[in-house]
């Protein structure tokens, strides 16, 4: 079984720049509390490395 994580849209998107805005969709997150469940590997980690000021992120097994 593949590890994941839950990744939650904490901040606004109002003000961001595109680059963030674009990586903050691409992961499934539109609006504040949305959640998204994502696989955890290299992509990912670096999108939300992205996006780190912006998000809370829970590990799953």
């Amino acid at each position: 079984m593949m590890a994941t994580l839950k990744i939650k849209l904490v901040k606004s998107l109002i003000g961001r720049k595109d680059d963030q805005i674009a990586t903050a969709l691409s992961l499934g997150l539109k609006r504040i509390g949305a959640e998204t469940i994502q696989p955890d590997n290299a992509a990912t980690r670096g999108k939300i490395f992205k996006i780190k000021h912006l998000i809370q992120v829970v590990e799953e097994k």
